[in-house]
């Protein structure tokens, strides 16, 4: 049952993406470049996703358990550290210069193999590169779920 939920949300997750434009790189970033031709369309997907999200969350707040009865791990963390504002930075130049955010990326190696794929595995690397930074230079365990 788990994975048959799994499997359903994934393909809406994925819809979504598709036919909101955000597995385009090129609308991607016709949204971020403010200073050129900017296309204010992927607004409104943060706009109609964030009202969802938020009833989404003070349900499952309140409920303390998914529908399928597994544990909640909510954020509670309600600071800014230097790692938030790294990773920000980071998360944001990349999107910028690529115009693919890391949901997307999941889905452009089934339309643009090449770009995708070297996407992909770039990001993949990144994620790597700071679990074994973290783990043997930090000496911090990254489970971050």
């Amino acid at each position: 049952m788990r994975f048959l939920v799994a499997f359903l949300t994934g393909i809406l997750f994925g819809l979504g993406l598709i036919i909101a434009g955000m597995a385009n790189p090129t609308k991607v970033q016709a949204f971020l470049d403010l200073a050129g031709v900017w296309d204010p369309s992927l607004m409104l997907v943060m706009g109609g996703a964030i009202p969802v999200a938020s009833i989404g969350y003070f349900l499952a707040k309140r409920r303390g358990k998914s529908i399928l009865g597994d544990v909640l791990s909510i954020p509670a963390a309600r600071h800014v550290d230097r790692g938030l504002l790294l990773g920000s930075l980071l998360f944001g130049t990349g999107w910028g210069l690529t115009g693919i955010c890391p949901g997307p990326a999941l889905l452009l190696p089934a339309f643009h193999l090449s770009q995708g794929l070297s996407f992909l595995l770039a990001m993949l690397a990144g994620m790597a590169i700071f679990e074994l930074f973290s783990r043997f230079v930090l000496h911090k365990p990254t489970d971050q779920h």
